[in-house]
């Protein structure tokens, strides 16, 4: 490999209050207490067992995601973070993001958070309609979700988000807006907007609600981008919009096929070798088998034929220009593999080039899947 990715680090939080019927993450309902110290130790020992896989290297950016790991106590966070940070390098500015539910950001256990190293959160709010909350399964009011994200702003963090979807059951463009709107209001650095998608093997996968038509759906997405643009916001991926500076490391490190541990129940990793090789590996999903301390349940090395295509899959959601050595760098590859592809990209106005960069255009966005099954 001729340059090692940057490396993060991913912590799978599995349990919630109650499974939301759209959600396709592992995620699983809790039956009695979560089980903080347990689990805590667990993934400590997972950690261990990774740690010959990165030889030492430093970890630039932390994400603990769930599920809600907001129900894990602050003295088990600590014990988590201090654990992490006496096994492997941390960076000393690294952002370390912890996801939250809106019911569960209280400022006593927050600062808990904090002194064990948290330095941003995000918060999943969804949409500020009580109805449409309901409809979501979730178990938070439109009051919380403000409440929530007007804490945040005073506790003193790095930065945080806000998680809104749109394209909801039912939903009108004044709604969708109204829910921008009043994010807007709540002025995070950092806005997650996409699009609600029926996933298989969900609630809602079985029995599909009324969702927004194609062209109702482009009112939203267009008109939507417009207000976060005029309110000083950048759309920098897909479903990502930030204040300037205020990006997500994590985000960006995993989009620019950046290397990354994953431990915790399900958790996925990447990681890549000096000499060529780049793993994936997958963490055992249920809490059971993975707490009687089975924790690797696959892995497997990506093949060269694979990686023109996973690599592109990744960097071509970010909007910024890429350095066109990060392709050789990152996959082993060189240029000349890709060339053609490039080219009829190029040709088709999908991306753009200089003497050092490629980078995705507006036509390219819109076309997406025709330019990354190039790659394929």
């Amino acid at each position: 490999m001729g340059k090692l990715p940057p490396l993060s680090l991913y912590i799978h939080i599995p349990w919630c209050v109650q499974k939301c019927p759209y959600c396709d993450f592992n995620s699983h309902a809790l039956k009695g207490e979560v089980p903080h110290d347990d689990y805590v130790a667990h993934l400590l020992a997972d950690l261990d067992a990774d740690l010959p896989l990165v030889n030492g290297r430093e970890i630039r950016t932390i994400f603990i995601g769930g599920g809600t790991p907001s129900l894990l106590s602050a003295e088990a966070m600590q014990t988590l973070m201090d654990g992490v940070r006496a096994r492997i390098p941390v960076a000393t500015d690294a952002e370390v993001t912890m996801e939250a539910n809106p019911g569960t950001v209280e400022a006593d256990r927050f600062s808990g958070y904090q002194k064990a190293g948290i330095n941003r959160i995000s918060i999943g709010v969804q949409s500020f309609g009580d109805d449409k909350l309901i409809r979501l399964g979730r178990i938070h009011d439109a009051g919380e979700a403000k409440r929530a994200a007007r804490l945040a702003a005073t506790l003193g963090l790095r930065s945080f988000n806000l998680d809104l979807m749109h394209g909801l059951p039912e939903q009108h463009l004044g709604e969708a807006l109204s829910d921008l709107r009043q994010a807007i209001e709540l002025a995070p650095p950092h806005l997650s907007w996409y699009q609600l998608t029926i996933e298989p093997n969900t609630s809602f996968g079985s029995r599909p609600p009324v969702l927004p038509d194609d062209d109702l759906l482009w009112d939203i997405f267009s008109q939507g981008h417009q207000l976060l643009t005029q309110a000083g916001y950048v759309q920098y991926e897909t479903s990502a919009y930030a204040k300037p500076g205020f990006q997500c490391q994590h985000n960006l490190n995993y989009w620019r096929f950046g290397d990354y541990l994953g431990i915790g129940c399900g958790a996925h990793g990447k990681i890549s070798f000096t000499d060529g090789r780049i793993l994936r590996t997958v963490k055992t999903k249920h809490p059971r088998g993975y707490m009687e301390g089975r924790y690797l349940d696959q892995q497997n090395e990506v093949a060269t034929e694979d990686r023109p295509f996973e690599f592109f899959m990744n960097r071509f959601r970010l909007l910024e220009a890429m350095p066109r050595r990060d392709f050789t760098d990152y996959t082993g590859l060189p240029e000349s593999v890709v060339r053609p592809q490039i080219e009829a990209a190029l040709n088709a106005g999908e991306i753009s080039e200089t003497a050092t960069h490629w980078q995705i255009t507006e036509h390219g966005k819109l076309f997406l899947n025709t330019l990354l099954e190039r790659f394929l």
